[in-house]
């Protein structure tokens, strides 16, 4: 098991009591696995990946990357976030470089590392054009960019595709799709979009709400992975079992508010 999440509890305290996020949360996730978390809002996704960053500490239970525990943010773990944080003021070249020089890294060996990735990603030609000069693909490019530039070995994205208009989403799965092909990578990304993760998973831990729990893993098999896959009745299979899970979940999530 490359990455390990055992037993995890995430409590906050609120003026009405403890609330529960995170219950009871089990994943073994294999190296080059590609792997979606998908839930609705109130499912824990976006707290679930803050402790698999070390952004956030569990309650109790563990996240382990390569058999060591996590105790805080690492270059072992790239993260990706739905807004692009690039600093506006850098060039793509230098934004892309940035982990590396709070690292330490030697400028000549960050430069090609960085320069690297940016080709991997198809923005050398870009590399010194300012963020406010791309798209918002390229942006997010950029973003994947400076996360693989410290080469992590696990992948981490938060909802990476949410704010880009729907052709330009379908454009990043198939690159997201190539990239992971390409690099060998461990991707685990969260994700309320189902046919999203349903296109890009090797598997896939749906989250039950109030608590986020793991109500169901479900490994994906497609005829192949081009956007034609999506006109299949395989996939919409997957896509109408997960639907029908979610809104099942989020209906007793309701009932047991109200």
């Amino acid at each position: 098991m490359f990455l390990q999440v055992n037993n995890l509890n995430k409590d906050f305290e609120t003026q009405k009591g403890t609330l529960v996020v995170l219950k009871d949360i089990n994943m073994t996730i294999e190296q080059s696995e590609f792997i979606c978390a998908v839930g609705a809002s109130g499912s824990g996704k976006s707290t679930l990946l803050r402790q698999i960053a070390g952004l956030d500490t569990p309650t109790s239970g563990e996240v382990k990357v390569d058999g060591k525990r996590v105790t805080g943010p690492g270059p072992d773990r790239g993260m990706v976030f739905q807004h692009y944080t690039l600093y506006p003021w850098m060039s793509v070249q230098d934004n892309t470089e940035f982990g590396l020089k709070l690292q330490g890294v030697p400028k000549k060996i960050r430069r090609e590392q960085a320069s690297y990735y940016l080709s991997v990603v198809g923005l050398a030609k870009f590399a010194q054009s300012l963020p406010k000069e791309l798209s918002g693909g390229m942006k997010q490019r950029a973003a994947i960019a400076r996360a693989l530039a410290s080469e992590p070995k696990v992948l981490l994205m938060d909802e990476p595709f949410g704010a880009l208009d729907i052709h330009t989403k379908e454009s990043m799965h198939e690159f997201m799709l190539d990239l992971w092909q390409r690099t060998g990578i461990t991707v685990f990304m969260i994700t309320h979009d189902v046919e999203e993760a349903v296109f890009l998973s090797n598997r896939i831990f749906a989250l039950g709400a109030r608590p986020g729990t793991v109500r169901k893993v479900m490994t994906i098999n497609l005829p192949n992975r081009t956007h034609t896959v999506k006109r299949n009745s395989v996939f919409h299979d997957y896509r109408d079992e997960l639907m029908d899970l979610l809104r099942k979940h989020g209906q007793e999530a309701i009932a047991a508010v109200a």
